[in-house]
């Protein structure tokens, strides 16, 4: 779950619709950033599907008693998360073994720099996994695939700017992980340097250098849960019975 905290409740976001975002920044990309369009579909379902894994642990939020606050993406335990990105992995095995490779890397990412002998268990399971589907694609492009690993790391990282910013913040008070811009865009980005956003209103973002093919609008799910509900009812519950909201935000050049 994505968590936002305001000053009476928490706005929570399941993280298969953070990621039905990312999949609409991929499907809008300008491709010719891109050393070929070979793959881009499997690409495309990738950034869809990545974070599947965590549809089961957002069925039903829990309580972070540490923190007095719902368990985010970030501080989830560390045994379950893992125990369900390995059955997200082998559902989009699945489908699209290409996808699958994508979001291994992907995840590997997260724990390249943890001593943690669980961590680093997972890892080696996800580089055996690796290597077992390049296997696959004989002529497999390296270097395409890098650049679809950085698209995707992109995807999410503008989807998260999305989700972890108050709308309309100003630079200033951005989220830290995005004031310096998107780590990892200098190959997406023909003007130098990262990719980065702004917020003009609380309705459009803007992204410069612009990476994608036109203006595009996307649909944020929702829930604001109260405060004062989780205080009577519970966490669980609170979540389950506050309405989903949308919010259209746009993106434009």
């Amino acid at each position: 779950m994505i968590i936002r905290q305001t000053h009476d409740s928490f706005i929570m976001i399941k993280q298969h619709d953070h990621a039905f975002l990312s999949g609409e920044i991929v499907k809008n990309f300008n491709t010719s950033l891109l050393k070929s369009d070979q793959h881009f579909e499997e690409m495309t379902y990738a950034a869809y599907q990545h974070d599947r894994s965590w549809i089961g642990l957002d069925d039903t939020p829990i309580w972070n008693d540490g923190d007095n606050i719902p368990y985010t993406f970030s501080d989830y335990p560390l045994l379950p998360k893992m125990a369900f990105y390995r059955i997200g992995l082998d559902e989009i095995e699945k489908v699209s073994p290409y996808a699958a490779l994508l979001c291994s890397m992907h995840f590997h990412s997260f724990f390249t720099k943890s001593k943690k002998p669980d961590c680093i268990a997972f890892m080696n399971e996800e580089s055996k996994r690796q290597g077992r589907l390049k296997k696959l694609f004989p002529r497999l492009d390296e270097d395409l695939l890098h650049q679809h690993f950085l698209l995707l790391q992109f995807s999410d990282d503008l989807s998260l700017y999305m989700c972890l910013n108050e709308p309309g913040v100003t630079k200033k008070e951005e989220h830290p992980w995005f004031k310096e811009g998107f780590k990892n865009t200098e190959l997406f980005n023909e003007g130098g340097g990262r990719l980065y956003g702004e917020w003009l209103n609380d309705k459009e973002i803007r992204v410069g250098t612009f990476p994608f093919k036109t203006d595009f609008s996307v649909t944020l799910q929702f829930k604001n849960v109260l405060k004062t509900a989780i205080h009577e009812k519970g966490i669980a519950a609170a979540y389950e019975t506050a309405e989903m909201k949308e919010k259209s935000l746009r993106i434009i050049k």
